[in-house]
């Protein structure tokens, strides 16, 4: 019967396995599985690290590989998913083309058609949902994230078999793969077809990247493969920069103008275009923040909504991704600070304390709040500041929640220390 480690074990396993990272790069040019991924949103080197860990069995990490193994089994099963399995068609009448509809907009009852729709916000319309492409894309891409990671950690190639199928489905299939536009994004009956707030459905573009840079290690990724989602997400990066609908979305004063950047950032890092991410991240990114934050590190947009701290999360969510993608290029926005000391560490920190379930955000949100994204983003504010309060904060929330998250595995986080050791 394996025993776990003892607490000492466990320190000298973690210092000696972030020691080995280093080593074993110098093996990894001969050795597919040994290299380090170039990922954007997260990091190769402790991808490797918390590999390593895991095969030596760290006790650790057990519930979040217990947890992705779980989730990727169920990522075998699901889908596949196209935006043309949709019955209603887009006023282009190509059910290729991307369609959704405005989750807060409803029929006005004093209408006997119920148009034009009005506006209810943070009450999402189910019924908008069910019509819409948005919740394919949004599990195609959970699904395909999951199955990388667990192709990267196991090794297995049915995940790789999975994830592959599932992306050649949505964006390379002749029959079935999505045009690279949103021209139909986020429709409100009776008022528009499409406007630009549709581009943040296509947010976690990001994940797919770093998804696809895991794939190429397996046997089922081909450079056919990898070519065809270069051009796709080439000729979306360029809808994105010179359409109507992405001009508007590169004004927006909220959550959504972050979410331009992150996704422009991220896909022209994919493509190989640095100097569209560079311009980004060093001069439109830095103005956002300084606009967007508060002295105290609130959100001001954010914080007018019904639903205030999952939008106050959710921005953060882009902001850091923004502040990972910098290094990419050479630019730092962890280090970036506006007037009155504003920064992401004070942002972060205006938020963090509401991890713990009886602490109460002062406007209640009208739905609930995820909790598991704060996690994610208090734990990637955390790593880059090595600040000991962000991760107090973190450990002030409910074990299960914190300890099964799948971000606990792209991270190298101290061991917490035994209340018996701690009093002596």
């Amino acid at each position: 019967m394996r025993r776990p480690c003892p607490f000492r074990c466990l320190v000298a396993l973690q210092l000696v396995l972030t020691a080995t990272v280093a080593a074993s790069t110098s093996h990894a040019q001969g050795r597919r599985s040994e290299r380090i991924p170039e990922v954007l949103l997260l990091h190769g080197d402790r991808l490797v690290a918390a590999r390593l860990r895991v095969r030596a069995g760290d006790v650790s990490l057990a519930t979040a590989m217990q947890a992705l193994r779980a989730d990727a089994k169920t990522a075998l099963t699901s889908g596949p998913w196209a935006v043309t399995d949709k019955t209603l068609l887009p006023p282009s009448k190509d059910a290729r083309d991307y369609q959704s509809f405005g989750p807060y907009w409803w029929p006005d009852s004093s209408k006997p058609t119920g148009l034009p729709y009005i506006r209810r916000d943070g009450e999402m319309n189910p019924v908008m949902r069910r019509e819409s492409d948005a919740p394919r894309l949004y599990a195609m891409t959970d699904a395909v994230e999951t199955l990388s990671l667990a192709y990267w950690f196991t090794g297995e190639e049915r995940y790789a078999d999975r994830a592959t199928f599932l992306l050649r489905r949505f964006f390379l299939d002749s029959a079935t793969s999505m045009r690279p536009h949103l021209r139909y994004g986020q429709a409100i009956p009776g008022v528009t077809q499409g406007r630009g707030i549709g581009i943040i459905d296509t947010r976690d573009l990001a994940l797919l990247a770093d998804a696809i840079v895991l794939l190429r290690g397996s046997m089922a990724w081909t450079s056919a493969d990898d070519a065809g989602m270069m051009r796709w997400n080439r000729a979306f990066l360029e809808w994105l920069l010179t359409s109507a609908e992405g001009m508007d979305e590169r004004k927006a004063l909220n959550n959504h103008g972050m979410w331009y950047d992150a996704q422009v950032v991220a896909l022209a890092l994919f493509v190989g275009d640095t100097a569209r991410a560079s311009e980004v991240v060093r001069e439109w990114t830095p103005a956002r923040l300084a606009k967007q934050l508060a002295p105290d590190g609130s959100q001001p947009e954010e914080l007018a909504r019904t639903r205030p701290l999952h939008y106050s999360v959710f921005n953060l969510e882009a902001m850091t991704r923004l502040a990972e993608l910098g290094r990419h290029v050479g630019v730092n926005l962890w280090t970036w600070r506006g007037d009155s000391a504003v920064d992401l560490r004070r942002a972060t920190a205006y938020v963090a304390p509401y991890l713990n379930p009886t602490s109460k955000f002062a406007k209640p949100d009208i739905e609930p709040v995820h909790f598991v994204d704060l996690v994610g983003v208090l734990r990637r504010a955390a790593q880059a500041f090595g600040d000991s309060a962000l991760s107090s904060a973190l450990h002030a929330a409910p074990v299960a929640l914190r300890e099964s998250d799948r971000s606990r595995l792209f991270v190298i986080e101290p061991l917490p220390i035994p209340t018996a050791l701690k009093r002596r």
